[in-house]
C-alpha cells in the first residue's frame, strides 16, 4: 500500500461538515479552548510585553522556558491518557481553563514565565489528547476530521484575537481580557464532558503491526514543527510587527493575527473538503511553498495592506500543513500505538510551536522583525525541498 495516496475508503459526499463536526464534537470544544486563549495572548502581546518588563529577547527567552515543560507535558501525555480515560478531555480542557486566568496578573518577568509554563503544560497535554482523539475517530468513522478540527481552533482564534483588539481600544487590560477568556473555556469544559471519546480498543485492531520508526516520526514531527513554528511566531509577533513597523494602532494590530486566524480557518475547512480526494503530499507541498511566499510578503511590506495580504496568504498556507501531516501519520499507526505517535510527533512537533516565538523574539532583537518573518519563510520553503520528500521515501520503504 501506498501511504502517499489519498485514502479510498469513505463516501465523502455522503456526509456534510455538519456531521463530520457533530461525530466530532468533544475534541472539536478542546481545539476551539486552545483557540480561545492563544487567541487572546496575541492580541495582548503588545501590552503584556512591557507590563511584565521585557524587552523583545527576554520576552523571548521568557517563551523558551516555557516550551521545556511543554515538551515534557506532551511527552508524559499518553500517560496522562490512560489515567483519565475517556474523562481525558475535559479533565485537560478545565486545566487549561485555571491557566487562563494566570498570565494577565503577573507583572514581572518570573511571574509571567511561571504562568505561561501552566499554560503551555495545560495547552501541550490537551493537544497530545485532543489530536490522538480526532485520529481515533477518523480511523473508526473512515472519515478526514483532523482539518474540521484545526479548523474550530482557527475561528476560535480568529474571534478571540478580534475581540481582544476591540476590548484593548475599549480600555480593558490583560488581567480582565484574560479573565474573560478562562471563564469561556470553562464553558467549554461542558461540552468535552457530554461528548467523551473513549481509547481505542486494542482488540480491533486486526492484523498487529509494529509501531511507527523514528525515521518517519522524526520528519514527519519536523513538518508538524515548521508548520507551527510559523503559525505561532506569527501569532505572538504579527500585531507586534504592524505597529511597531507599519503605525497601526491596538484594533489594526489585532487584525494582524486575527487574519491568520480568519485564513487558517477557511484553508482548514477547505481541506476537510478535499482531504479524501488528494494526497497529504501533494497538498503540504502546495501549502508550504503558498506559506512562504505569504511570510516574505509580510516581511518586506511597505503598508499595512500589502502587511495584512501576507499574513492571509501565509494563514492559507500553514492552515493544513499540520492536520495533513497528523492524519498522514494517524493512519500509518494501529489503533493502540495512535496515542503513542501523535504523543510522540507532538513532542517534535510543537516544539515549534513554543520555539517559534522565542526565535522571533532573539531574531528581532538583533536584525529586527521584518528579518524574523523573512527566517519563517525560509523554513517553510526546506519543508517542500528536504523534509517532504524523505517522509514519502521512509513511508515508501516502509510498505516496500
Amino acid at each position: 500500500m501506498d501511504w502517499t495516496r489519498p485514502r479510498a475508503h469513505g463516501t465523502p459526499r455522503d456526509m456534510n461538515m455538519m456531521r463530520d463536526l457533530y461525530i466530532s464534537r468533544g475534541p472539536a470544544a478542546g481545539f476551539a479552548s486552545v483557540g480561545v486563549f492563544w487567541g487572546t495572548f496575541a492580541a495582548l502581546v503588545p501590552v503584556l510585553k512591557p507590563q511584565v518588563g521585557l524587552s523583545d529577547g527576554q520576552f523571548g527567552l521568557a517563551l523558551l522556558i516555557t516550551a521545556v515543560g511543554a515538551v515534557l507535558a506532551m511527552w508524559l501525555a499518553p500517560l496522562a491518557e490512560r489515567l483519565l480515560g475517556a474523562r481525558a478531555l475535559a479533565v485537560l480542557t478545565a486545566a487549561m481553563a485555571l491557566a487562563t486566568f494566570l498570565p494577565g496578573h503577573t507583572n514581572t518577568g518570573v511571574t509571567f514565565t511561571l504562568a505561561m509554563l501552566c499554560v503551555t503544560m495545560a495547552s501541550g497535554t490537551l493537544d497530545v489528547s485532543m489530536n490522538a482523539r480526532v485520529s481515533a475517530l477518523e480511523a473508526r468513522e473512515g472519515r478526514s476530521l483532523m482539518n474540521l478540527n484545526h479548523a474550530v481552533f482557527s475561528v476560535a482564534y480568529a474571534i478571540c484575537a478580534l475581540a481582544t483588539g476591540l476590548a484593548r481600544e475599549a480600555g480593558f487590560g490583560p488581567d480582565v481580557i484574560l479573565t474573560g477568556a478562562g471563564a469561556l473555556i470553562c464553558l467549554l469544559v461542558f461540552q468535552t464532558a457530554a461528548a467523551p471519546v473513549p481509547d481505542a480498543d486494542p482488540e480491533t485492531d486486526g492484523v498487529e503491526v509494529a509501531p511507527l520508526p523514528w525515521t518517519l516520526l522524526v520528519p514527519g514531527g519536523l513538518i508538524i514543527l515548521v508548520a507551527f513554528m510559523s503559525e505561532q511566531a506569527t501569532e505572538g509577533w504579527s500585531a507586534l510587527h504592524l505597529e511597531r513597523n507599519l503605525g497601526a494602532g491596538a484594533a489594526q494590530g489585532a487584525l494582524g493575527p486575527a487574519l491568520l486566524g480568519i485564513t487558517m480557518a477557511v484553508g482548514r475547512l477547505a481541506g476537510q473538503v478535499v482531504a479524501n480526494r488528494v494526497s497529504e503530499r501533494r497538498v503540504i507541498r502546495w501549502a508550504s511553498v503558498t506559506a512562504g511566499i505569504g511570510a516574505c510578503i509580510a516581511a518586506m511590506a511597505p503598508t499595512l495592506a500589502v502587511a495584512y495580504l501576507g499574513f492571509s496568504i501565509l494563514g492559507l498556507g500553514v492552515s493544513v500543513m499540520a492536520p495533513m501531516a497528523y492524519a498522514w501519520i494517524g493512519r500509518m499507526v494501529p489503533n493502540r500505538h495512535r496515542s503513542h505517535a501523535i504523543s510522540r510527533i507532538s513532542v517534535v512537533g510543537y516544539a515549534g510551536f513554543f520555539i517559534g516565538p522565542p526565535l522571533m523574539g532573539f531574531l528581532s532583537e538583533g536584525f529586527g522583525l521584518a528579518t524574523s518573518f523573512l527566517v519563517i519563510g525560509v523554513l517553510l520553503f526546506c519543508v517542500t525541498l528536504f523534509l517532504l520528500p524523505i517522509l514519502t521515501r521512509f513511508a515508501n520503504l516502509r510498505t516496500g
